[in-house]
This record gives C-alpha cells, structure tokens and sequence, in this order.
C-alpha cells in the first residue's frame, strides 16, 4: 500500500509540475495526455503564447499582430477581420493591376475603361450622389440599397448615416477651399443675385449667387451663401453679404440684382458704401442696382388679372367640377373620345396668386374645348374670351422665360424685352375689347412705375445692348425714340453714350497700369529697351511710351473703333460670348468691360431656385437639418451639377399620362398570357 500510495503522490508532483500550455492544447486522460487541435483554421495564421501577466493572446505570423485569445472570455472574430486586412499576408497583396470594364455611354456605344476598385473613391462617389440627388443621410442605412451594394460590389464597406455625413461635410470644404483658390488666382469681376426664404423651421435664410464670365468665355454662376440672417431689414442683409464677400475674399462687385422689395434699396446702398470703403465701387455705384425683370413683369401681369374676365373663372370652376369626382372624370374621358381628341395632357387648377399657372390651365384647356362644350360646362362664347386671354398671356409667360435663365447671356435682351413689353401695352390699351383694355391700362401704369422714366433706368440696360454687335448705338437710339419720342429718345442717346465712354476710360486705366506692370521686367532702369535701339531710334521709343501712358495710340478709341464698324447680321444661332472671345485681341479693353456687363443676371432666379432645392432638402421628415448642414448641401448641389435643367409641370404630366399607358398594356398582355395558358391546359 505504501508503494502504491508513493507512486500515486509522484504521479500527482508529475502532474503538478507540468507546463500550463498543456492545460490549454490538451486534455486529462488520466495517465497520458493526448493533444486537440485546433477546430478553427484561423490558428493556422496565429500562434498561442501568454504576456508577462499570464494573459493567453494569439500572434499573427506575417505582420505580429497580438490579440487577446482567452478561450472563454475572447473569440475569433478579431483574428479574422485581422487577417482579411493584413497587409504582409500574402492573399492580401494588392497587385495595383486594373481591370477591363464595358461601360455604356449610350444605347448603341460601349466603351472599355480601365478599372480598379477603390474604398475612397467609392465612398466619395456616395457622398456625391447623396448631394445631387437630394437623398437623406439615412438612404446608407436602407435595406435595399445595402442588398443592392452586396451584389454588384461585395467588397464595399458601406458607410453609416454619420460617417456618410461628415463625408459630405468635408467634400463641402474641401470644393470651397478649391473655388476660393480659383477667385483669389483669376481676380474676376462677379455679378451677385441675393433673395430671402423662410424655411419649414421658420428659419429665414438668405441666398446669395456670384456670376461671372472666365477666362474661356463661359458664363458661370455659383452659390456663395446659403446662411440664416436675424431679419429682412436691408441693413442686415447687407452685413451679412459683407461677411460672405470677405469670407471668400470677393471685393470687386459689378453688380447686385434684387428684387423690388424696399428692403433691397437699403441693401443696395449699404453695400455701395461698403465696395466704396473697400475701393472696388465702380462709377460711384451708379449702376449697382439692378432690379429683376421677373420680378417687374409678374407685379405687372398680377395688376391686370385683377380684373380678370368671367370667362376664365366658369373654366377655373368647371375643371374644380370634374375632377372632384372620378365619375364626373370618366365622363368627361368619354367625351374626349366621342370629340376625337387625342391630347394625353391632363386638366390642371391653377394657383390664383401667379398668373402663369393660369395661362397653362386655359392653354391646357383649350385644346379639350369641344369635350367642355359636349360635357355642357362652358359656351363658345366663353371659348373665344379664353382664346383672348391665352394669347394675351402667352406674350408675357415667354417673356419671363427668356429673361429668367441662368445658363446664358440675358443682359443684351434686357432693352429689347422692355422695348417689346412696352409696344405690346401701347397695342392692347388701344384694343376694341373692352376687357383687355382695361387690363392693358391697369398694366401700362405699373410699367411706367418702374420704366417711365428712362433717365432714372440702370444704364447697363442699355449698354449691355450695345455691346451687342447685331445692334449697337444704332438700334438703342431707335428704340428709345420709339418708346419716349424722338426728343427725348436722342437726349438719352447722349446721356447713354457719356457714361458708356466714362466706364470706358476706367477699363482703359486699369488694362494700362496691368501692362505697364506687366512690362516693368522686361524694361531697363532709364525706362529705354536696349534691345530694340536697332529697330527704333531712341526718341522713338520714347514718344511711343508717352502716347501709350497718355492713351492717345491711335486717332479713335477701341470703343469708336468698335462702334464705327458695321453691324453683324443676325442669325437664329448667335453666340454673343463667342464673338467676344474671337474679337478680344481686337478689342482688348472694351472685351474686359464686355465680360463684366454681359455677366449681368436680370432676374433673380438663379437664387430663387435654391430656394425649392431648400424646400425639397428641408422636408417635413428632414427639418431637423442644421444650418451649417443646409448651406454644405445646397452649395455642393449647385457646384456639381453643371446643367440644371428646369422641371416642366406639362412634360412631367406628358411622362405620367405614358407610363400609366404602359402599365395597362402590360397589365392587358399578361392576363392575354394567363387566359392562353388556361385554355391550352
């Protein structure tokens, strides 16, 4: 007994003394331990050990990578994601080789780019579409679009509503850095439109646009500002605008465009004496001021539809009428058909306080006049006053179209269009209808409120026309004879062309201290260049000096010279900025000036159309969207899309009405198919 108890005492000192490693890799098996290995493949890229503290952690073999391992406290997630981004295991060397993609430009073109997936630029390109297309933060998180990730790009580490936020943000700094590097190098003139917004927080904001032409002769504009102000007062605005120009290091102003609020004139003129301060306030501020065309037109229009004809409120009823019941529709579709109208448009209410939603109701309705008439809802003789009324409003709606665009030039048409609204007014105020009579004189008092006094007008309305080639002196001191009387029309004439000359002569200063700074390194000490004595005497040079300091090179001034030549002949495709680019070197001073004055925006739509970017961002389920926020996602909006095309009510329900015809073909198609089906079994 005594021998068997001292061999089982020595088995359990054996035991006692053993390595701790034979706990973990082994198991009890009374007199012979047996080794388990490992069940997970994982260990197959990691060793076991123990740290000074006793703690059992894992060692990657490529890179030595330590990671905790206790078997019960610690799994093996954390070694996996390890290994999948190791950069010294070699299934995970990148071999930097793209690869061969077809991307399809159109339907029939495919092109084959060179391509390779990259984290980075995928989630910057998220980032982008996010901001384009107006999707929340949270789109990241939906359940769809993470299926949709996982089947065309496994490998793409979709970000969380957060991070996809504070990539937004600093795309946003990082395109501002960049464009205020571009104003600080090229040093341009802007035009600014600013206009007021109060959001669905009751927030007001202030949007404010710079346009300008580059150096390529292609007319841009930018959103500069998308902030809160405190109030509408013009003095606050103006503060506000005086940070953001400074903030951007913007102080050469041509212009600002406004409407005709009475705030705006307060603005105007704190912000004169500001550019004034500042030394970039050209002609005094004289032609700071521009008053949106858009703006007059609809205070215009709105004053005559006042006393709108009977006519236009049975057709405003009759089609309240039909659609409040989708008994009274069908009937109304049935005598479309039994009329033999084609029209796939749909009738459309319009909103009383804009004018312009009426002329597409009554244009919309007139082309289902003989259903209303089958229907018994209106007579023909209120037809014929629609007929009236829709084509003394389609006059005014293309008008606001030509003045309201952003994409090009709208300067050169400001006199034309004034011309032309002001010969339409004097025609239907001498109309045998009494009803558009009456409307016409309503209109022509607010006309002349704002262009009745010609030598009260900005006069870059003009001058911006002259600088037309198809046009000139010529053709404004004709249409100002034609609108004032001869008198009065060649005294403004000549009031015109002196301030013409006058901000000539600054442009020509200015372009005459360039080249002479320009030019000081290439000339020697006594102001004498060495290297042309032997092509000019001294004195020479030195009278060619004098005349260029004196800017009296040649006999007649780039502007007379320009002024003096023949008018171009007008063509349907005109391109103003083209010509001016083409000419520059001919005309090196009047093109400057022509690239400041055919900047010019007439209307503020531009800033105007932030706002329904605005109201679409801030959305009843995205109110809670902060200021900073807000501005970072309209500003990238309006930097990354280069082509804003408008969105037209007419052609979106054109789309509708041929989707829904599709949807009932297919529809019809697969019962055909169903029926077929049952009948062959």
């Amino acid at each position: 007994m005594a021998e068997k108890e001292g061999m089982v005492d020595e088995s359990k000192s054996s035991n006692d003394n053993a390595p701790n490693s034979s706990s973990v890799d082994s198991v009890d098996v009374g007199k012979k331990q047996k080794s388990v290995r490992p069940r997970s493949l994982i260990w197959e890229h990691f060793e076991k050990y123990e740290d000074s503290n006793g703690t059992r952690r894992a060692k990657c073999n490529y890179c030595g990578a330590s990671y905790a391992a206790d078997s019960s406290l610690n799994g093996t997630s954390s070694l996996g994601a390890h290994l999948k981004k190791c950069k010294k295991y070699p299934c995970n060397v990148e071999t930097k080789q793209a690869k061969i993609a077809f991307q399809n430009i159109s339907k029939d073109h495919i092109t084959i780019n060179a391509w390779r997936f990259d984290q980075e630029g995928c989630r910057k390109a998220l980032a982008k579409m996010i901001l384009v297309d107006e999707l929340p933060f949270s789109f990241v998180e939906m359940e769809g679009f993470r299926h949709f990730i996982n089947v065309i790009q496994p490998s793409f580490r979709i970000p969380s509503r957060r991070t996809i936020t504070r990539d937004c943000f600093e795309l946003f700094l990082e395109e501002k850095k960049n464009l205020k590097l571009f104003f600080k190098e090229t040093r341009l003139r802007v035009c600014l439109t600013t206009d007021t917004w109060t959001s669905i927080q009751r927030i007001n904001y202030m949007c404010l646009t710079a346009h300008f032409i580059d150096k390529n002769w292609n007319l841009q504009k930018r959103i500069l500002n998308f902030s809160p102000i405190s109030s509408h007062k013009g003095d606050d605005m103006a503060i506000v605008i005086t940070k953001c120009l400074l903030d951007w290091g913007l102080d050469k102003v041509f212009t600002i465009t406004v409407d005709n609020a009475s705030s705006n004139d307060t603005t105007v003129k704190e912000m004169s004496n500001q550019l004034s301060k500042w030394g970039s306030n050209w002609m005094d501020g004289k032609h700071l001021h521009v008053r949106c065309v858009a703006h007059i037109i609809n205070l215009i229009v709105q004053d005559g539809l006042k006393e709108v004809g009977d006519s236009v409120r049975r057709v405003r009823q009759a089609i309240r009428y039909i659609r409040q019941s989708p008994a009274r529709i069908k009937k109304f579709k049935d005598c479309c058909e039994l009329e033999k109208i084609t029209s796939k448009k749909s009738l459309c209410l319009d909103v009383v306080t804009r004018w312009n939603s009426t002329y597409l109701m009554l244009k919309v309705a007139l082309e289902f006049e003989n259903a209303f008439v089958s229907y018994g809802a209106l007579t023909s003789g209120d037809w014929e006053n629609v007929r009236k009324m829709e084509k003394f409003l389609e006059a005014f709606y293309n008008l606001t179209l030509r003045v309201s665009g952003s994409s090009y030039v709208t300067s050169n048409i400001h006199f034309h269009e004034i011309g032309e609204l002001s010969c339409v007014l004097k025609l239907l105020v001498e109309s045998d209808d009494n009803v558009l009579a009456t409307m016409a004189k309503r209109m022509k008092f607010k006309f002349d409120k704002y262009w009745g006094a010609p030598e009260k007008m900005n006069k870059m309305i003009f001058i911006a026309c002259v600088l037309d080639p198809r046009f000139k002196f010529d053709y404004v001191g004709f249409g100002l004879s034609k609108m004032y009387g001869q008198e009065k029309g060649e005294q403004l004439r000549v009031e015109i062309k002196l301030y013409m000359t006058s901000l000539f002569e600054g442009y020509r200063k200015v372009t005459s201290k360039m080249s002479q700074g320009s030019s000081t390194s290439k000339v020697e000490p006594s102001g004498i260049n060495i290297g042309n004595i032997h092509k000019r005497t001294l004195i020479q040079q030195e009278y060619l000096r004098h005349k260029a300091e004196s800017g009296n090179m040649d006999a007649k001034t780039e502007l007379d010279r320009y002024l003096d030549e023949d008018v171009d002949v007008a063509n349907e495709h005109f391109d103003i900025l083209l010509w001016w680019k083409v000419n520059s070197s001919k005309f090196p001073t009047l093109a400057e000036m022509a690239r400041d004055v055919l900047a010019i925006p007439i209307s503020t739509v531009a800033s105007e159309s932030a706002f329904s970017t605005g109201g679409r961002v801030l959305d009843s389920f995205r109110s809670s969207l902060t200021p900073r926020l807000v501005q970072a996602l309209i500003c990238l909006q309006d930097w990354f899309r280069k082509k804003s095309s408008p969105i037209k009510v007419e052609e979106d329900l054109d789309n509708l009405e041929e989707i829904e015809s599709d949807l009932i073909n297919i529809g019809r198609d697969s019962c055909i198919g169903r029926d077929s089906c049952i009948t062959n079994i």
